[in-house]
């Protein structure tokens, strides 16, 4: 029987754990983890005596703060977190290099939003109304708020 007490703990800790870190909303994991542990408990007090019940429900709630403590310690998600800068940018249009009328060719498929290669240079664009698939010859219609309209070359 203890062998089942011991899963239950296991188990209703890692639902708890799993609804606070990992799983938006509900908190139907929470509960459930938290009704496994009470099962936890009650088993004990039923099969074992009124002694191994509270020692249960003291050993769950030591478990549960250890738990919560380790969970939140700062270097605990250091191997987790993000460390690379994103260096990425926006497009920066140089109104020198890219004009309405140029031509290039697309990149990858533009639904309605793709790459193109316009002067050997690589833009985000947009196409207006229709769906232009890659290596397509293009051509700029507009340029407004650094974003480049295209549309296909006729």
């Amino acid at each position: 029987m203890w062998t089942i007490i011991f899963v239950l703990i296991g188990v209703g800790l890692a639902m708890v754990l799993l609804e606070i870190f990992v799983i938006p909303g509900g908190g139907l994991a929470g509960i459930i983890g938290f009704g496994l542990m009470v099962l936890a408990v009650y088993l004990a007090f039923q099969y074992h005596g009124t002694t191994a019940g509270f020692y249960t429900l003291g050993a769950i709630l030591l478990i549960n703060l250890i738990a919560l403590a380790l969970v939140l310690r700062p270097k605990t998600w250091d191997k987790a977190m993000l460390k690379t800068n994103i260096d990425a940018r926006v497009n920066i249009i140089d109104t020198e290099k890219v004009k309405v009328g140029d031509q290039g060719i697309t990149i990858s498929r533009c639904t309605p939003v793709g790459k193109a290669l316009i002067h050997d240079e690589f833009y985000e664009v947009h196409a207006r109304s229709e769906f232009i698939e890659e290596d397509q010859p293009i051509e700029v219609i507009k340029i407004e708020d650094n974003k480049i309209f295209i549309k296909l070359k006729t």
